[in-house]
């Protein structure tokens, strides 16, 4: 059996060598001709999976290590007995992580006081409900705005989409990337969408860049219409609006999921369905170690000040958003190279919190931090 594998996936190096001939690739030279004679890939959204790369090859199974499948045709692939496979929610830990410390950083930034603030949360399946969970835990009010999911469960909890814009000082979007449908989500950010948001908002963007129409977005933020911006998706990948990077708070190198363990999560639970499908003893596969942080205890007694300022030091000694942001400010053309060579951070429960401030500690507890 041959496999060709993305060459930035980590983790995963190894895995199948025992049964298959694997063939590790960048992403983006992952074409026709090199999956011609393979019978599986395992990939990331750069390499798309369509007709055109796929007819007349033996690929028989495509697994991609994210959340989103966007990049593959699955009609497609359906109807010519080619079995898909992702990795939902492999990375919500990490796009949690992520939103905690956009929102710590903008916190003191702009005067944000999170009991007088609310968070309107669009999508929320596993990354938008464990980013509502965390902002309720840091204080903020929150809305939630789902309608696939309303459909199913009933209004009781939901929010219109109208009453997340007339409320909501910060929207932060968390949906799929589709196309048609009562729920197409393709420029779901668009001007009539923008204009509807309270004065000086806040818009986060961690789904996909094509959810946005940048250029409106750039209009309103150059006429001061919304507060601000953070995005870690673009457009156009890699080559992104460096105007509208220039312009937003926080712009990274779509990294909100490049955690060690959302990585890892992602080709574990690729691997294992790859091995279910062409029956391999590898079910219960997964990696041997992951990266532990260089002090993984944080001793919260020596913190000054509230209790979320207590809290947003701890969030931010696991991960710093506003280093991830300058270095795709200062190096834009490189965005392909940061986001392939980005070192995966550790997410909030590889680190042991300790100290005296019960109230603190169980807050950070219900964050995923470990007790001492």
């Amino acid at each position: 059996m041959k496999v060709i594998i993305d060459k930035n996936i980590p983790f995963i190096h190894g895995a199948l060598e025992p049964w298959a001939n694997v063939e590790y690739v960048e992403g983006s030279r992952i074409n026709r001709d090199l999956v011609a004679t393979a019978d599986a890939m395992i990939i990331r959204t750069r390499t798309k999976c369509n007709k055109n790369m796929l007819e007349n090859t033996g690929i028989r199974f495509i697994g991609t290590a994210t959340i989103g499948t966007d990049h593959i045709d699955l009609e497609w692939c359906k109807a010519h007995g080619i079995k898909c496979a992702s990795a939902p929610g492999c990375n919500s830990g990490s796009v949690m992580q992520y939103l905690a410390s956009a929102l710590v950083y903008l916190t003191p930034k702009y005067g944000i006081e999170p009991v007088n603030t609310t968070l309107g949360v669009v999508g929320v399946g596993n990354v938008g409900s464990k980013v509502a969970r965390m902002a309720e835990i840091l204080g903020f009010n929150i809305l939630i705005n789902d309608p696939p999911r309303e459909r199913l469960e009933g209004k009781q909890g939901f929010s219109s989409i109208d009453r997340i814009l007339d409320e909501s000082d910060i929207v932060s979007i968390h949906v799929p990337l589709t196309f048609e449908g009562p729920d197409k989500t393709y420029q779901l950010v668009n001007e009539n969408f923008i204009a509807k948001m309270k004065n000086k908002a806040i818009l986060i963007n961690t789904s996909r860049g094509q959810v946005v129409d940048e250029r409106a977005l750039l209009e309103q933020l150059k006429k001061s219409i919304i507060g601000t911006a953070v995005l870690d998706v673009w457009r156009n990948e890699p080559d992104i609006n460096t105007e509208l990077l220039d312009a937003v708070d926080i712009g990274t190198a779509h990294i909100a999921g490049y955690s060690a363990d959302g990585k890892a999560n992602g080709g574990t639970m690729i691997i294992r369905q790859l091995a279910e499908y062409f029956d391999l003893p590898l079910i219960d596969w997964k990696p041997e170690t992951l990266p532990v942080p260089d002090d993984p205890v944080i001793d919260i007694s020596g913190y000054k000040g509230s209790d979320l300022d207590i809290i947003s030091k701890a969030i931010l000694y696991t991960y710093s958003i506003e280093n991830d942001s300058s270095i795709l400010g200062k190096n834009p053309s490189l965005f392909e190279k940061i986001r392939n060579e980005y070192v995966g951070r550790r997410e909030f429960h590889a680190y042991t919190v300790k100290g005296n401030n019960q109230a603190v500690l169980n807050k950070l507890y219900a964050l995923g931090f470990k007790s001492h």
